[in-house]
C-alpha cells in the first residue's frame, strides 16, 4: 500500500508542531492567572530533532523523558505496558496474569530505559518541573503507551499542566491522550495508520549522538547572550 507523506522529515514536522503549540501557549497563558514557563520534554531518541525547533520556538529549555514499552518476554513485539526511568509503570490490557511474567518484562524494560537516561545525563539541563508547562513530545504515536506512561510520570512532578504534542498519531488513540494530558495538540491523524514512517518522506533511525546533541544544541543556544 502506498502512502502520501505528510511531512518531509523530523525537522520539518518539528517546524510545523512548534507554530501550532505556539499559538496554543499564547492562549494559554492569556487565560492563566500565573504564566507558566514552557519546558518541552522529547522522548529519545526520535522525538528529540521534533522537540528541538519546538523548544527554539518557544526559548525554552529542552530536556527529556524515557520510557519504553513493556513486551511480553515470549512475543517482543507485543507491547503489554511502558515504563519510565524513574520507575512508573503503565499496564495495557493485555497485562499477563504470571507475576513472574510481569516482573521479568518489566525489570527488562526498566533496565533500557534508564541505561538509556544515563546516556542523555552529561548534557541534561538543570529544569524545575513544577509550576511549569510541560511539553511532551514524539515524532508519532502508533498506541501512545511510552507517551502516556511519560506523561503520568511527569505529572507527579506537579508542573501546571501536561501537553501531549506530536505531529501525527491513529484517531483511535486521541481520546486516551486527552485524558493523560491537560491538551493533545496532534497535526494530523491519518487512516488508515499502520506506521509513524510511512507519513515521513525521510525517517532514518536517530542515533543517540545526534538526539543527545539537539539537548546540547538548545542548551547553548539559550546561554548565548
Amino acid at each position: 500500500m502506498l502512502f502520501n507523506p505528510l511531512f518531509d522529515d523530523r525537522a520539518d514536522a518539528g517546524e510545523k508542531l512548534a507554530e501550532a503549540i505556539f499559538s496554543e501557549v499564547a492562549k494559554f497563558n492569556e487565560s492563566a492567572q500565573e504564566t507558566a514557563k514552557p519546558i518541552v520534554y522529547g522522548l529519545p531518541r526520535g522525538g528529540l530533532p521534533i522537540a528541538l525547533p519546538i523548544a527554539r520556538r518557544l526559548c525554552c529549555p529542552l530536556d527529556v523523558v524515557v520510557a519504553k514499552k513493556i513486551t511480553r518476554p515470549d512475543n517482543p513485539e507485543l507491547a503489554i505496558g511502558a515504563v519510565t526511568a524513574d520507575g512508573h509503570v503503565l499496564w495495557s490490557t493485555q497485562k499477563p496474569r504470571n507475576v513472574r511474567v510481569q516482573n521479568t518484562a518489566l525489570e527488562k524494560a526498566l533496565e533500557k530505559a534508564q541505561a538509556q537516561l544515563i546516556e542523555f545525563s552529561p548534557k541534561r539541563p538543570i529544569v524545575n518541573p513544577v509550576g511549569a508547562l510541560a511539553i511532551l513530545v514524539d515524532d508519532g504515536i502508533a498506541t501512545g503507551m511510552t507517551m502516556m506512561a511519560a506523561a503520568q510520570a511527569l505529572r507527579l512532578q506537579q508542573p501546571a499542566a501536561v501537553w501531549i504534542c506530536v505531529p501525527l498519531a491513529p484517531l483511535e488513540v486521541i481520546a486516551s491522550l486527552q485524558q493523560e494530558a491537560d491538551r493533545a495538540i496532534v497535526l494530523e491523524t491519518p487512516d488508515p495508520f499502520y506506521s509513524v514512517s510511512n507519513f515521513y518522506r525521510e525517517f532514518p533511525q536517530v542515533e543517540t549522538e545526534i538526539a543527545i546533541a539537539c539537548l546540547q544544541q538548545q542548551t547553548e543556544w539559550l546561554s548565548e547572550p
